[in-house]
C-alpha cells in the first residue's frame, strides 16, 4: 500500500484509528501503574563477576545485596554504652526481618572484617538482604524504613542503596525533565505554526509514543535485564523523534492546504511525501539503535531494543494516530491563532544562504570542518569508568554514605581489589598451596600503590614461608581457635580469598595498573587466580564494549548507507552523509569530554565517562541525524527530478526544509537540554551530548556543509552504478 493510499484509508477510518490508539494508551497507563523490574544494568561473563561469585562463596554472603550502615552521634562516642545500646536497638528489627539474611555489627564481626571503632567518630554494620539482586532491590526500601533511631544518625550505602536511590532519582529527574521539555516544545511549535491546535498535535503524539514505549520497556523488564537508564533514554529519544515526525507531517499538510487542496486530498498528499520520509527516517534511527544489539549479554542490548521500540511507536503514531486527528479536526487545524512572531529568518533567506554557500563552497567547507575537528580534539584523551555512587548528588543518602565510609573507615571504604584463587579441589590448606599463597602475598605487597594485603597468610604472626606452613598445618594449642576462624573466613572448599587496598581512586590509572599486574601472574601453586572489584569491573566493562564497538559502528554506517541509497538512488550522497555524521559526532563527543570529564561549565565534579556512554550516543545520534538528512535530501531530490539542475535543487531543498530543520532542532535541543538538570551525571551527559549533536547537525552540517559539498560534487551527487539501480527498482523503491 502506498503512503497516499494509507492517508486515504486513515481518513475513512479516522474514528476507529483514534479508538485503537485510545485503547493502546489505556493499556500503556495500566502497565506503567503496575511497574516493572528494572535493574542496575549488568554485563554478563566478565572476569570481575566470576571473581566476585568465588569471593561470595568464601564470605557466605552476596556482596551486591549487602549494604553498609554508618552510625553517628553528635553527643556520643561509638564506645559509649548508650551509643552501643542505641545501635543494637536500631538493628534489632532487621535481625527478625524475614527479608534479611544477616546483620553483622561490630560485636559479632570477625576481626578480619575490621568493623572496629578506632576512628572514635562512627560505628559500622553490614546488612545482607535475602534473594538475588532484583529481589533485594525490591525489598530494600521497606527494610531501610525499619532502620531508624532517635539517638543516632543512620546513613546507608553500598550497591543496594545506590541503585535504590539512583532509581528514585531517575524517576524524579524523568518527571522533572518532561514537565520542562513538553512546555518548551509546545512553545517552539507555537512559534512555528502560530496556532494552538497545530502546535499541540505533535506534542500529543510525542507523549503517546513515550508512554507507550515506556510501558513496553517495563513489560520487557519482567523477562530481560533492563537498566533504569533505559526508561530515561527511551523517553528522551521517543519524545524528540515523535515530535519531529509530527512536525514534518503537520507542516506538509498545511503546505498542501495553502496550495488549495481540500482536507482529504491535503492529508493524502502530505502522507505521500512526509509518510515516506518518516518511514525511511524511522528505519534509519532504529538502525542506529540496532547497533546496540551487538552488545548481547549487557544492558546495552536491552537499551537498543527499548529505543528501537519507542522509535517504531513514534513512526506508527505519526502515520496513523496523527493523520486520524488531522482528519477529525478538518478546518479546526487553524484554530487558536496567536499573535506570535514568525520563527526564523525572513522568506527567501535560506534560498539566498544556499546560493551564497555554493558560490564559495571551499571557503565555507574548510573552516567549518576545521571547527568541528577542533571541537573533537578533547575526545582524544577520553577516560572511562563505570558509574558508582559518585554520579549522585552529595545530598543523596547513598552518596553521603559512600563519602563517610571512605573517610571514616578507609579499610572498608578504600578501593579494594578482590582476588579469588581457585584450586582444582579442596582443601586449600596444603603445603604447596600455602607456599603459593605466600608467594602471591609477597608479590602483591611489593607492587606500587598497594597499601594493604589481607588473606590467609597475611594475618599470621610469622616471618617466613616455612613458618606459615608449620603454623597452619600444625597450629600451637593456644592459637588453634583463632587459626580455625582465620581459615574459615578466608577460604572455602577449593577457594582462597585475598584482598588488597590501593592508594588511589578506583578509576585511577594506578589502581588499573595494579589489577593488570596482578592478572599478569595467574598461577598460584596448582590454582588459578581471578581478579574482581570495582577497578577490575571498570577494565572488563571497557574491554567488553571496545571489543564490540567496531562491529556496531560498521553495522550502523553500512545500514545507513543502504537506507539512503534505497531512498535517493545515489551512492555518493550516502557516503557523504556517513562521513559528515562522523565529523559532527566527533565534535559533540569532544564537547562532552571537555564538559564532563575535564570539568568545565556547570560541572562541579569532573569524572571519567561511563563506558557505555560513547557507544550509546554514537548509535542514537547517528540515527537521529538521519531525520534531517532524509528530510533535506528528499526535498532536494524532488526538485532535482523536476529541474535536473543540481545547484537550483539544493537551494530549493534548503529553502523548503531549513526552517523545519531549525525548528525541529530547537525542539530536540529543548527536550534534550531539559535532561541536563538531572541529578545523575550519566543522564546529564546523555542530554547534553544529544543536544550539542543536534545543534551542530542542524546548523554547521545541514546549513553549511551539505550545500558546500553538494556544489562541489555537482551532478555526481546523483550517480550510482546501473546494477545497483536495477536492484533498487526490483525492490520497488526506485
Amino acid at each position: 500500500m502506498s503512503f497516499e493510499a494509507l492517508g486515504d484509508l486513515i481518513y475513512r477510518h479516522r474514528w476507529l484509528t483514534l479508538c485503537l490508539a485510545g485503547a493502546f494508551l489505556t493499556a500503556s497507563v495500566a502497565m506503567l501503574v503496575r511497574g516493572g523490574h528494572l535493574t542496575s544494568g549488568t554485563i554478563e561473563g566478565l572476569e570481575a563477576e566470576q571473581a566476585q561469585h568465588l569471593v561470595e562463596q568464601v564470605l557466605g554472603r552476596n556482596l551486591d545485596t549487602t549494604f553498609a550502615v554508618v552510625f553517628q552521634a553528635s553527643d556520643l562516642q561509638p564506645d559509649d554504652q548508650d551509643f552501643q545500646t542505641a545501635m543494637q536497638k536500631a538493628l534489632e528489627p532487621l535481625r527478625s526481618d524475614p527479608g534479611v539474611a544477616a546483620v553483622t555489627a561490630p560485636d559479632d564481626a570477625p576481626a578480619a572484617l575490621a568493623l572496629d571503632m578506632e576512628n572514635g567518630r562512627a560505628a559500622l554494620a553490614y546488612v545482607t538482604v535475602k534473594g538475588d539482586f532484583r529481589q533485594a532491590l525490591g525489598a530494600y526500601r521497606g527494610i531501610r524504613s525499619r532502620l531508624r533511631s532517635d539517638r543516632l544518625t543512620i546513613t546507608c550505602t553500598g550497591k543496594l542503596p545506590y541503585m535504590s536511590d539512583l532509581n528514585h532519582t531517575l524517576e524524579h529527574d524523568l518527571l522533572k525533565a518532561e514537565l520542562i521539555s513538553l512546555p518548551l516544545a509546545i512553545l517552539v511549535l507555537l512559534l512555528v505554526f502560530r496556532t494552538l491546535v497545530a502546535a499541540v498535535l505533535p506534542a500529543g503524539v510525542g507523549a503517546l509514543a513515550v508512554v507507550g514505549g515506556m510501558a513496553v520497556v517495563l513489560g520487557l523488564s519482567d523477562v530481560l535485564d533492563i537498566a533504569q537508564y533505559t526508561i530515561n533514554v527511551c523517553s528522551l529519544i521517543g519524545l524528540g523523534v515523535a515530535i519531529d515526525y509530527s512536525l514534518f507531517t503537520v507542516a506538509r499538510y498545511r503546505e498542501e492546504l495553502a496550495l488549495g487542496s481540500d482536507y482529504r486530498a491535503a492529508l493524502s498528499r502530505a502522507m505521500a511525501t512526509s509518510g515516506r520520509m518518516i518511514c525511511f527516517s524511522g528505519v534509519a534511527v532504529g538502525t542506529g539503535l540496532g547497533g546496540l544489539l551487538f552488545f548481547e549479554g549487557s544492558y546495552l542490548w536491552a537499551m537498543g531494543l527499548g529505543g528501537a521500540i519507542v522509535v517504531a511507536l513514534a513512526v506508527l503514531f505519526a502515520l496513523t494516530f496523527l493523520p486520524a486527528l488531522l482528519a477529525v479536526l478538518g478546518p479546526r487545524i487553524h484554530a487558536g491563532r496567536i499573535p506570535a512572531p514568525r520563527l526564523g529568518p525572513a522568506e527567501g533567506f535560506w534560498h539566498r544562504m544556499a546560493l551564497g554557500v555554493m558560490r564559495r563552497p571551499l571557503l565555507v567547507l574548510i573552516p567549518t570542518l576545521a571547527v568541528l575537528l577542533l571541537m573533537g580534539v578533547p575526545f582524544l584523551h577520553l577516560r572511562m569508568a563505570a558509574a558508582d555512587a559518585r554520579v549522585l548528588d552529595r545530598s543523596i543518602e547513598a552518596r553521603r554514605g559512600y563519602e563517610l565510609l571512605r573517610d571514616l573507615f578507609p579499610a572498608q571504604g578504600g578501593n579494594r581489589v578482590l582476588i579469588a584463587v581457585e584450586f582444582p579441589q579442596g582443601p586449600v590448606v596444603t603445603t604447596d598451596r600455602i607456599r603459593g599463597l605466600w608467594d602471591l602475598s609477597q608479590r602483591l605487597r611489593h607492587m606500587a600503590h598497594v597499601t594493604k594485603v589481607e588473606g590467609l597468610v597475611d594475618q599470621l604472626p610469622v616471618g617466613t614461608k616455612d613458618e606459615a606452613v608449620r603454623m597452619l598445618l600444625d597450629p600451637p594449642p593456644e592459637a588453634k581457635d583463632s587459626l580455625r576462624d582465620l581459615v574459615h573466613f578466608t577460604t572455602h572448599d577449593q577457594i582462597a580469598m585475598v584482598s588488597l587496598t590501593t592508594d588511589g581512586p578506583p578509576e585511577g590509572e594506578a589502581a588499573r595498573a595494579v589489577v593488570r599486574a596482578v592478572r599478569a601472574g595467574r598461577q598460584v601453586a596448582d590454582g588459578t587466580l581471578w581478579v574482581g572489584g570495582q577497578t577490575a569491573n571498570d577494565l572488563d566493562s571497557t574491554d567488553f564494549i571496545r571489543s564490540r564497538t567496531p562491529l556496531a559502528i560498521g553495522f550502523v554506517m553500512a545500514m545507513t548507507f543502504l537506507i539512503l541509497f534505497l531512498m535517493l538512488g545515489s551512492v555518493v550522497l550516502p557516503i557523504k552523509a556517513v562521513l559528515m555524521n562522523l565529523v559532527s559526532i566527533s565534535g559533540s563527543f569532544g564537547a562532552l569530554v571537555w564538559i564532563f570529564q575535564d570539568g568545565h561549565l556547570f560541572v562541579r565534579e569532573p569524572r571519567p565517562l561511563e563506558p557505555s556512554l560513547p557507544v550509546l550516543l554514537f548509535c542514537v545520534i547517528f540515527g537521529l541525524s538521519m531525520d534531517y538528512e532524509v528530510l533535506m535530501l528528499s526535498r532536494i531530490k524532488e526538485a532535482y527530478e523536476r529541474t535536473a539542475d543540481n545547484t537550483a535543487s539544493v537551494a530549493i531543498g534548503l529553502e523548503k526544509t531549513a526552517g523545519l530543520i531549525t525548528s525541529a532542532a530547537a525542539i530536540m535541543v529543548a527536550v534534550f537540554s531539559a535532561f541536563s538538570i538531572a541529578s545523575v551525571v550519566v543522564i546529564q551527559a546523555v542530554g547534553v551530548g544529544m543536544a550539542i549533536a543536534v545543534a551542530i547537525d542542524a546548523t554547521l552540517v545541514r546549513v553549511l556543509m551539505v550545500p558546500a559539498t553538494m556544489r562541489l560534487f555537482g551532478d555526481l551527487n546523483w550517480w550510482a552504478p546501473q546494477w545497483m539501480l536495477r536492484v533498487r527498482k526490483r525492490l520497488g523503491v526506485g
